[in-house]
């Protein structure tokens, strides 16, 4: 018998008008109890589900960001964390806008405990303009430091969603995580910086190529100089010429343009 089988059973009659907890109390606390189940990696999965679907027919913003913590987690099979994952989705960008302060707080949370925020990130994208969301990943970015961090997956999952916009103040916010102590946010920051289009990316891109150890991203950088055809300013290329003798045939021509075959090199 599952949970909410046993609860009908041992349902009571509400208490009258006038008497007892106030309604919205009562409804608050129903929906705690709700998103405490919801939320429970280890509660039966017909339990789980079941309250999940409650929440969702609730339609509020309550309701919604009790819906938040089942992104947290991941159960097997697959296909039945998808299927809870998707009715929770639903049912919190169902809400509207109004849940919009809940979902970003509970971003905060999750940064913190280096926890994934893709689902979260994609609730934002439904609920929001684009400019709405763009400003929302630039404060959730200004929450991580370049500094070494122990889970770098969420200040990761914020980068690749600012892949996707391009704007100058998306530019400028990734710009510091090129020197990040993490290889891999390095990676990102090069591809969401390349994203923009912008040459005036050139001379961020070609100190990070002195530092960087990484020959993958030296050869993202250069893969990237090379596709969009930015010139090294002739006070750089020296620099930028030294930087990708260990890549992937890179190099630097007679006109600043990044080469591949062999030829000209600067």
């Amino acid at each position: 018998m599952g949970f909410f089988d046993f609860m009908k059973k041992k349902s009571v009659p509400p208490p009258a008008e006038g008497k007892g907890a106030p309604a919205e109390k009562v409804v608050d606390k129903k929906i705690a109890g709700l998103a405490k189940i919801a939320g429970d990696k280890k509660a039966q999965t017909y339990d789980r589900m079941e309250a999940i679907q409650v929440l969702t027919e609730m339609k509020t913003p309550d309701a919604a960001a009790g819906l938040l913590k089942r992104f947290t987690f991941i159960i097997d099979p697959t296909i039945t964390d998808q299927e809870e994952k998707d009715v929770a989705f639903q049912g919190v960008v169902a809400a509207g806008k109004d849940v919009v302060p809940a979902v970003v707080e509970f971003c905060g949370v999750c940064i913190k405990k280096g926890e994934g925020i893709t689902w979260l990130l994609k609730i934002l994208h439904e609920l929001l303009e684009d400019d709405e969301y763009q400003d929302e990943l630039i404060d959730l970015l200004d929450l991580f430091d370049t500094e070494y961090s122990r889970n770098v997956e969420p200040k990761v999952q914020v980068i690749q969603a600012l892949e996707q916009l391009v704007a100058d103040e998306v530019r400028e916010a990734v710009a510091p995580f090129l020197e990040d102590v993490n290889e891999t946010v390095r990676f990102h920051a090069v591809q969401t910086t390349f994203a923009q289009g912008s040459s005036e990316s050139v001379p961020a891109l070609v100190k990070l190529l002195e530092a960087e150890e990484s020959v993958r991203v030296k050869n993202k950088v250069a893969e990237g100089l090379l596709f969009r055809a930015w010139a090294i300013p002739a006070e750089l290329r020296e620099a930028t010429a030294r930087a990708l003798r260990d890549t992937s045939g890179y190099g630097v021509g007679g006109d600043g343009k990044i080469l591949r075959a062999p030829g000209d090199w600067h």
